[in-house]
């Protein structure tokens, strides 16, 4: 068989169709629209089958903890009756440490069911860990490949961590250096193993975490008689959001406020190897954030199901330094050693309280385990190995791949908006880019209002006035 690079990507459809056993043609509608409900609902698992899966691995049940301290703290520097209650959801108990067992298990149980005798998985994260440890607990066997290296082998420590983690549970880990070779290199082991594909874009990655969602406003209508009017999730791919979103709105909690944070690193190419070993976070970055809610479809498989702009209600960036000064509060205020990726969205949560009533709810949506190579003394001596600055100071004046600057006091905490209209403006643009030979109809410019969270008016004043720049 001809394993050429061109050869390998010609044969990429029969490869993933073969690795997911979904077949992506039936849902495509035109080349812009596709049936979104129907990829989603094709493995037919309902909310109580996938909660019956997940507890048979002991995921899920995780605690709900209100951070009084910090809610505490916040409240003493906010306007007068403002300061939200701060809980958070301490995903760090599911067995490798993150709501990423969610995703896995489920992905895990699915290929078991469909006679794999395997999974691959591409992570340099907490994802890789999940499905080693979900592959262990169903008696399959898992390689798990991770970008880990520039080009001069220096490796973070972050994602260093994961490996152990990973080999520790039985996976086969292959380290890849930064580049676009990784899709190439997974496509030949699936073809090569025949094992499955546990994509972290495909339905039961989605549906997996669709239990945090619906755990979570669960657990705080039991605890406090309502539904929480705000959720704070970490945004990378979109997963998170997506899955938590719809977990809630199973659970009826429709009117919680969906935010997403992500750290500020832009400036910063992901794929790039000068780049790579700048930036002190492996997830939860504006490197997969702002790409992927601009164009969800850059995926390992035909059709992405996590699909953040949906269900975001607003986009919001926090620095490098207010995460890592995020890290010690939680620690020595509230006694939780956790991080680094959760502690991006309770960063945000310390702004984000000081908007809300004194009465009112928010969720911090996961927190992560933390090991020697996570904590924030090892990214930040990388970060000076690699020629960073790392001072305290005012954040305003972090600057990514350069400065890292720890706030003195949450005080100097800002939020930075992104603004979700032009997200949504880019989404349709890179999609009317990518399909120009195809002139949108009706079902389009409906599929893209749902699927930007827009409405058809919105999406068809987009288009015309992209028709009229280009005809300028």
């Amino acid at each position: 068989m001809d394993n050429s690079y061109s050869a390998v990507m010609s044969r990429k459809s029969e490869i993933l169709k073969q690795a997911t056993g979904i077949e992506y043609d039936q849902f495509e509608i035109s080349p812009i629209a596709f049936d979104y409900e129907g990829l989603m609902a094709s493995c037919e698992y309902s909310l109580e089958d996938v909660q019956k899966i997940l507890r048979e691995t002991g995921v899920g049940q995780t605690p709900m903890v209100e951070l009084k301290n910090i809610t505490q703290l916040v409240r003493s520097i906010s306007p007068q009756g403002k300061g939200g209650r701060i809980f958070i959801k301490d995903e760090a108990a599911n067995p490798s440490g993150s709501f990423k067992d969610r995703r896995a298990a489920l992905s895990v149980y699915h290929a078991k069911k469909l006679g794999y005798k395997g999974v691959v998985a591409a992570s340099s994260g907490n994802y890789g860990a999940a499905v080693a440890s979900q592959a262990t607990k169903r008696g399959l066997k898992s390689i798990i490949m991770q970008e880990v290296y520039d080009s001069k082998r220096n490796g973070q420590p972050e994602i260093l961590e994961k490996t152990r983690a990973c080999e520790a549970y039985g996976a086969e880990v292959w380290q890849l250096t930064v580049g676009p070779e990784l899709f190439y290199i997974m496509l030949c082991a699936l073809e090569d193993t025949q094992f499955f594909s546990a994509s972290l874009y495909i339905p039961t990655s989605i549906l997996g975490i669709e239990t945090l969602g619906y755990e979570l406003a669960d657990q705080v209508m039991q605890q406090e008689g309502r539904y929480p009017d705000m959720v704070v999730v970490t945004h990378a791919g979109g997963g998170n959001v997506t899955g938590t979103a719809r977990g809630l709105q199973k659970a009826g909690s429709h009117d919680s406020i969906v935010v997403g944070v992500s750290v500020d690193l832009r400036g910063l190419h992901m794929a790039s190897d000068s780049d790579f070993n700048r930036k002190s976070f492996t997830t939860g970055h504006t490197g997969f954030g702002i790409p992927f809610l601009t164009w969800p479809d850059r995926t390992d498989v035909p059709r992405n199901c996590a699909r953040g702009l949906r269900f975001m209600d607003r986009y919001v960036l926090v620095t490098q330094g207010e995460v890592f000064h995020t890290t010690e509060m939680l620690a020595k205020l509230e006694g939780m050693e956790r991080g680094p990726a959760g502690n991006t969205s309770l960063a945000g949560a310390i702004c984000l309280a000081r908007e809300l009533d004194r009465d009112q709810i928010l969720v911090v949506q996961e927190t992560e385990y933390t090991a020697a190579g996570k904590l924030p003394s090892s990214q930040l001596t990388f970060a000076e190995e690699n020629g960073i600055e790392v001072r305290r100071g005012d954040p305003k004046d972090d600057a990514p791949g350069k400065v890292i600057v720890i706030p003195e006091t949450i005080e100097q905490f800002r939020l930075k908006t992104y603004d979700v209209q032009e997200i949504r403006r880019s989404y349709i643009k890179n999609t009317v880019e990518i399909t120009k030979s195809h002139e949108p109809s009706q079902e389009d410019i409906k599929f893209l209002a749902e699927d930007s969270n827009a409405s058809p008016d919105f999406v068809r004043e987009t288009v015309a006035s992209l028709k009229n720049e280009a005809a300028a």
